[in-house]
């Protein structure tokens, strides 16, 4: 099942007081950059995010969720109401985060 339009419209507007969020459409789902970095996506109308150690410090009873078949476990956002958690918990990842791979020519 893809992802609606309709959800990822939500959490970008949950996420419009965090600067420098973008994505970007990949196969009826949507990756979620934060600063240029990966932080996850919108799979199956669900936020998932990567399960480094502060995104785990901040939601303990997260529960953990395949974003597709074949892919690695991601946390499940369940507070996506909350615009004030959503944007620390983006700014505590981002130091976590491998950096984006440069592209080949």
């Amino acid at each position: 099942m893809a992802s609606s339009k309709e959800y990822l419209d939500f959490i970008l507007e949950q996420l419009s007081e965090t600067d420098d969020v973008t994505y970007r459409a990949m196969m009826g789902e949507y990756i979620i950059y934060y600063r240029g970095k990966i932080v996850g996506g919108i799979y199956d109308d669900r936020f998932l995010v990567k399960p480094t150690r502060s995104a785990a410090a901040m939601m303990p009873n997260a529960d953990m969720e395949l974003p597709y078949d074949g892919a690695k476990e991601m946390l499940l956002v369940d507070d996506v109401e909350n615009k004030d958690f959503l944007r620390e918990l983006l700014e505590a990842m981002y130091e976590e985060l491998p950096a984006p791979k440069k592209k080949k020519k």
